[in-house]
Order: C-alpha cells, then structure tokens, then sequence
C-alpha cells in the first residue's frame, strides 16, 4: 500500500477506484486491481 499526500493523481489512473473513509483515514480500493491500494496521511 502506498502513502500519498494527494489521492486525486491515484483516483483518475483506474476508473473501478473507489474512495473508501475508514478510522479517519482516507482510502483508494479497487476490486479488479487488488494491489492498487493508496492511503492517504
């Protein structure tokens, strides 16, 4: 999983990502592209 200060540049590279909030931190999924992971701070 990759750290990233700015989620938008990780959003627009694959359009089945999804921006998931969990605990306070704010998550890239995407289910057909497991190792596309970004978490943001």
């Amino acid at each position: 999983m990759k750290i990233r200060n700015s989620l938008k540049s990780a959003k627009i590279r694959d359009k089945d990502c999804h921006v998931v909030r969990r605990h306070g931190r704010v998550y890239i999924i995407n289910k057909k592209n497991p190792r596309m992971k970004v978490r943001q701070g």
